[in-house]
């Protein structure tokens, strides 16, 4: 069985800061803390346009 590349979902906004942007990460961190499922893989990356994006996956 091959490992298949993570399929992620962007966050809806995109951040001015890298704080704003880890402020968001943490809320989406925060959602599965206890929960029943496996939390997700969530990153804060920089765009070409020195902007932030958060991103997210999960195990299906």
């Amino acid at each position: 069985m091959e490992a298949q590349a993570p399929k992620w979902i962007y966050y809806r906004q995109l951040f001015r800061s890298k704080f704003q942007a880890s402020c968001i990460k943490a809320k989406i961190e925060d959602n599965w803390h206890n929960g029943y499922e496996i939390g997700p893989v969530v990153e804060v990356r920089k765009l070409k346009t020195n902007k932030y994006v958060v991103r997210y996956t999960y195990d299906e």
